[in-house]
């Protein structure tokens, strides 16, 4: 014991060593407390399913106090009604803190802008699969006496040429006049219009 004093006194390298061993675990148990509360261990919540409800009532009235909404992007989708979310990040019933921000994709009321295809010249099978890839709709086929079977001579939008390059809202209906040889009908013969189902 006697020993053990004399190697605790402050003037001693014991004193000093076992000093900074104290010092060294209480920071160590005060980070750890500190850490436990920053990340609010334990406090989790199941994340609401925000799909199909309406987005500004949820960044605005915050709809649960535990989450942040925030839109992150608006995308066009004609069967949803304009505002409402349509997808969300973290996804519903998943663990989360709370607090956590949730980021939505929502419909929007203005649908995306295109640029009208270059469809003259091609057959129609070919411009019906390149309205869809830009999509656009393909409304009615109007049939012409031409040498040209099958192939696109105007698109038009409205009962309108459009010319490619054009800017179009996406999902507008395009008409397009096709080429056809019927034998014995005179060039100036009247269109047949054939509606596309």
């Amino acid at each position: 014991m006697k020993r053990f004093k004399e190697f605790m006194q402050p003037n001693r390298l014991g004193f000093h060593l076992a000093l900074s061993i104290g010092i060294t675990l209480a920071l160590i148990i005060v980070a750890l407390i500190f850490l436990n509360l920053y990340t609010r261990h334990g406090n989790e919540v199941e994340m609401p399913d925000f799909i199909g409800k309406d987005s500004k009532s949820l960044v605005t009235d915050s709809l649960s106090a535990d989450f942040i909404v925030v839109v992150s992007e608006s995308v066009f989708d004609k069967t949803s009604k304009p505002g409402t979310v349509l997808k969300q990040n973290p996804n519903p019933k998943e663990k989360v803190k709370r607090g956590r921000k949730v980021y939505v994709t929502v419909a929007s009321d203005q649908p995306p802008v295109v640029k009208m295809p270059q469809l003259q010249d091609v057959s129609l099978r070919q411009a019906e699969i390149m309205l869809k890839a830009k999509g656009l709709i393909l409304g009615s086929v109007i049939y012409k006496p031409s040498p040209y079977e099958n192939a696109v001579l105007e698109q038009l939008y409205r009962g309108r040429p459009i010319a490619s390059g054009k800017d179009i809202n996406m999902g507008e209906i395009i008409t397009l006049v096709v080429g056809k040889d019927i034998e014995g009908l005179p060039t100036d013969s009247t269109i047949t219009e054939i509606v596309n189902p």
